[in-house]
């Protein structure tokens, strides 16, 4: 089907059909139009798994290792599979869409959505995303880049002005999506919620039509962020092509009338249209539709787990290893301490969640390969802000599996729908179907083995009855606090109280809903322990054991969509914790179960630290394949990690008088730190120690438009590993920021070298000129800095 022939199905439908076809049908589905040979396009979230139509409460799916982890193997192989193995569980679901990758970049440290992103660095973050849509899209998926742009904090993200000079823009924030069209031409974009400059980002003339459209030759659909789009006309005219999701929303009888009246042209309406079309045609929704293969691995299929483990293994990072104390003894004792060991984080917050079998902790990984060896205790906690039963904690009262019993009535009190819920929390209002809206639901559940004192509590916004086990019922009015976009969906109110209990006692809470929409759930968890008893008790196994392991990190309160954080520290005593165990114990490892930077006080007294990520739903097995040495660690950071709060060149997430102004310009993460803009850094980006040691000679330089590096690399440890050249430009002009450039990736065995080639981007070498509106070139002169990140430069090459 040709070009025209999309036109001539455009021209052949009247005005309203043409714009009913550019407003969702539901929350992730497109209207269809048989006339024309339209099948209805079915989207999915992304990038962590592809839940599938329902925001919550979905069909089983693979939860894969966050996008940091997977950038932090700098390897376009890697992102290549993921892309592919993503469009196997979309096939599986027959979804057309997928709505990742997400390449805005690591701006501060601060921002609560980096974990769903690449890196601080643009080339990085291009070149990995496009060999994810590469992978993604060869398979007849299509991959959508988000969030157009300047998209890089939550705080007020709705409303938010990102001010960000042209050049900036252009150099930085542009690059990542103008490398994923060039090189791998994404079949779909998403603008994002915020105004730049001013402008909605759904309604950018600038950004979408003078640029994407119009200098890239992009011919893909750009469709809004859920909920983004604020107006008709100026939407239309300004690029905009679907809004989502549906069925209601601002275009429409108001698109219509303004296309009558003079406001939009009927042709950009049409070029919309059009758009929509070739996307149903790349992914086989437009004509004779595409055939789905019937058969995929099973998310928790052998393959699968072999996958996912490989995935996360692969990307974690040694830190520190004084003494090669990594990788592990397999003969050691092991104290394995902290919450984060028992109950690992897999995910993030917000839209990238899905629904997998299982996630598996580090306790379960460690023991797994070690056996008898490893004794588990668990640590100081880690929220302020409980989070529905887990664990098996409360089972459904009907099936005994692990989750709860949810009944939804409407206004006259019928049943709606009864649901078993396995992550004891349930979406209503998004995606339900009823003839009617929910009015009130049930939720039940039964405490599978605690006793003594537990905590108990309803999730969501509504008034609520609670009983347990026969005690008298409490009563809780749950409102949304109005503070963020949202907050009935993705940071609902919440409540718990303490009640003492036995196995086998019920818990049951009753809702009257206050909103039309918003997540449901049951809190239940063992009461806290004092901090200095559980504490006691690391240090007590710590000195016992051969070597303590303790797991850190962050929770979706700190790494989710919808709120930034305030602090790089680790949440409760956890440094505390790390630094009683340091002093008890002969070796102590920390591992980071975090996507973006934490603060490290306790660093210098510890032996080793490997930064886990957040490995997906194979995480346990993960982190104890790279800490035995099973698959090598082999990453490097994709973020700068500060060395303290506010020690960055871009600090601030929050907006003053509604405007968060990027006066950093292009000196954002190491650029600036290595511009002397800010303090030096814990770890620079690019930094990773592997399993191997390495000496770097004959390092040559190749001239050309865009030169190359040249060098031998020797790997003079005892194991085999993986080394990352990296190859970064410093300018000669004084207000351009020293940039990566290049790098390549090489395996070595113990004692053998390879000569390893780096091109260099020629992207990298534009300067964008304010004044003549057009790109220009680096002076030339500079030099390379042959590194293995930017703290430990081997070779530099004028």
């Amino acid at each position: 089907m040709t070009t025209d022939d999309l036109a001539a199905l455009v021209k052949s439908l009247d005005l309203p059909a043409k714009v009913r076809l550019l407003t969702g049908a539901s929350a992730f589905t497109l209207a269809d139009a048989p006339a024309i040979g339209l099948g209805e396009l079915r989207f999915s979230d992304g990038p962590t798994g592809v839940r599938g139509l329902k925001f919550a409460g979905g069909r089983v799916v693979s939860l894969f290792p966050n996008a940091t982890l997977l950038a932090s193997t700098w390897d376009e192989r890697v992102l290549r599979e993921v892309g592919a193995l993503l469009a196997e569980e979309a096939m599986a679901q027959r979804i057309h869409v997928v709505l990742g990758p997400t390449i805005n970049l690591h701006r501060t440290a601060l921002g609560g959505r980096l974990f769903e992103a690449y890196s601080e660095d643009p080339l990085l973050t291009g070149r990995l995303a496009a060999a994810y849509v590469r992978g993604m899209q060869d398979l007849g998926v299509a991959a959508c880049l988000k969030h157009l742009v300047a998209n890089e904090s939550e705080t007020e993200r709705n409303t938010v002005d990102s001010v960000v000079d042209e050049a900036t823009l252009r150099e930085l924030y542009l690059l990542p999506f103008e490398i994923a069209v060039e090189e791998a031409n994404a079949w779909s974009m998403m603008a994002a919620y915020n105004d730049v400059n001013g402008v909605a980002a759904t309604e950018q003339q600038h950004v979408i039509n003078e640029i994407v459209k119009g200098e890239w030759g992009y011919d893909g659909l750009v469709m809004s962020d859920w909920f983004a789009t604020k107006t008709a006309a100026a939407a239309a005219n300004g690029g905009l092509d679907l809004v989502m999701p549906g069925p209601d929303g601002p275009w429409g009888d108001a698109l219509v009338r303004a296309v009558r009246d003079g406001g939009v042209d009927e042709p950009v309406v049409d070029d919309h249209l059009t758009r929509l079309l070739l996307l149903a045609r790349r992914v086989g929704a437009l004509g004779a539709g595409r055939s789905w293969p019937s058969s995929f691995p099973d998310p928790d299929s052998p393959v699968r787990r072999e996958q996912l483990t490989r995935l996360a293994a692969s990307g974690m990072t040694v830190l520190r290893n004084e003494g090669d104390v990594l990788p592990l003894a397999r003969d050691a004792s092991v104290a394995l301490i902290g919450r984060h060991a028992v109950e690992t984080i897999g995910m993030g917050g917000g839209s990238a969640q899905v629904n997998p079998p299982y996630q598996v902790s580090v306790a379960a990984g460690l023991t797994s390969a070690l056996g008898s060896a490893v004794t588990v205790v668990d640590g100081v906690d880690v929220r302020t802000r409980p989070v529905p039963a887990r664990d098996g904690f409360l089972v459904d009262p009907v099936t005994g599996q692990a989750g709860i019993r949810v009944t939804l009535y409407d206004a006259a009190g019928a049943v709606l729908e009864e649901r078993f819920c396995p992550r004891s929390s349930t979406m209503v209002g998004m995606d339900d179907d009823f003839a009617g809206p929910v009015a009130s639901a049930r939720l039940s559940g039964v405490i599978a083995s605690a006793s003594g004192l537990v905590e108990l509590g309803p999730m969501g916004v509504g008034d609520w009855t609670v009983t347990v086990d026969g005690s008298p019922a409490l009563d809780y009015s749950l409102r949304a606090s109005g503070h963020g976009f949202g907050e009935e969906v993705l940071t609902p109110p919440l409540r718990t109280d303490r009640f003492r209990v036995s196995p086998g006692a019920s818990f049951t809470a009753t809702v009257t809903l206050a909103a039309p929409m918003g997540l449901f759930g049951l809190i239940a968890h063992p009461a806290a322990r004092p901090t200095v008893d559980v504490i006691d008790e690391a240090v007590r196994a710590a000195a016992a054991a051969d070597v303590a392991v303790v797991v850190v990190g962050l929770t979706e309160e700190q790494e989710t969509e919808s709120a930034d954080k305030s602090t790089l520290a680790l949440p409760g005593a956890q440094d505390a914790l790390v630094e009683a165990v340091a002093g008890a114990a002969r070796r102590t490892v920390v591992v980071v179960n975090a996507a973006t930077p934490v603060l490290m006080p306790w660093l210098s007294r510890v032996d080793a630290v490997l930064w886990a990520g957040l490995p997906g739903q194979e995480g346990g097995h993960a982190v104890a394949a790279a800490l035995l040495g099973d698959i090598e660690p082999a990453g490097r950071l994709v973020t700068t990690f500060p060395a303290a709060d506010g020690a960055a060149p871009a600090w601030s997430v929050t907006p003053v008088d509604g405007k968060l102004p990027y006066t950093e310009r292009t000196f954002i993460g190491y650029r600036g730190h290595f511009a002397g803009r800010a303090p030096a850094p814990a770890f620079w980006l690019g930094h990773g120690l592997g399993y191997g040691k390495w000496e770097y000679s004959d390092v040559r330089l190749v001239t050309g438009d865009a030169p190359a590096i040249t060098a031998t690399v020797r790997n003079v440890g005892s194991r085999p590993s993986r080394e990352v050249v990296q190859v970064y430009l410093r300018p000669v002009e004084p207000d351009e920021p020293v940039r990566l450039v290049g790098w390549t990736a090489v395996r070595v065995a113990p004692g053998e070298s390879a000569r390893v080639v780096v091109p260099t981007d020629a992207r990298l070498w534009r300067r964008w000129d304010p004044a003549g509106s057009s790109w220009g070139r680096l002076a030339d002169g500079g030099s390379f800095l042959v590194a293995r990140g930017l703290g430990d430069i081997r070779a530099t090459v004028s």
